[in-house]
């Protein structure tokens, strides 16, 4: 049965996490396109983060070869970047197996997003049956480590209903995974925050955001039925 998983992967040596490891304050997707050559050329979807630092880190990332940017909207920017080494050059030393990592993007997969932090990448895609996905988990906790962030057979599970953005979703899930919300507390803010990939203070305003998101829509409800139900 197709899976629909949510996960993310620690590898620092992953393409652009020394990017985002410079400017935490970034919020970068990628794309990924093969090019004639063989190499693949990456678009980057800029969010957030001040775009001067971000440049000057693509100027000192040793993966970014060229970069051009490509498309721009309010603060929103669109890159274009030609990588300056090879995948086996950049992932050659970070794990134990290329072989393993080619034979993963041949699997019955689809990614639809790849989000980039501090310490690696969050992926999210469709996975043609869990043995599938249990081959990029078991590679990844082999190389770094892997921790999976929702998993659902649902139609359409990138627009749930909780009215919670991506980044505040992620930020709660894990803070509860790694026992932050427990009593006592078995994992500081900084702890989940070096999780993320982010400073502790944009941890604690998306969980405060967050949480005031869930406690609005959890009073929105009741209210709203018993509307609905007077009108009838």
């Amino acid at each position: 049965m197709t899976l629909f998983a949510e996960y993310g992967i620690r590898c620092e040596a992953l393409p652009l996490v020394e990017v985002a490891d410079a400017v935490p304050e970034a919020e970068m997707t990628v794309e990924m396109h093969p090019n004639g050559d063989g190499y693949r050329l990456f678009v980057v979807h800029l969010t957030a983060g001040p775009i001067e630092d971000v440049e000057a880190a693509f100027e000192s990332a040793g993966f970014v070869g060229e970069y051009s940017l490509i498309g721009a909207v309010g603060d929103r920017r669109r890159y274009k970047i030609a990588p300056g080494v090879s995948m086996e050059g950049q992932l050659g030393d970070a794990v134990d197996d290329l072989d393993d990592l080619r034979a993963l993007a041949a699997t019955d997969f689809l990614m639809e997003e790849i989000r980039v932090t501090r310490t690696g990448w969050v992926q999210a895609g469709w996975f043609a049956d869990r043995d599938v996905l249990e081959r990029f988990r078991a590679f990844w906790q082999r190389n770094g480590g892997f921790r999976l962030r929702r998993l659902s057979r649902e139609a359409d599970p990138a627009a749930p209903a909780d009215g919670l953005t991506d980044c505040q979703r992620e930020a709660l899930l894990t803070a509860r995974d790694m026992g932050y919300f427990e009593v006592p507390r078995t994992a500081s803010l900084g702890d989940v925050a070096d999780e993320l990939g982010i400073t502790a203070s944009s941890l604690s305003e998306r969980l405060r955001r967050a949480q005031d998101r869930l406690v609005e829509r959890a009073i929105e409800t009741p209210i709203n039925a018993r509307t609905a139900e007077s009108q009838r």
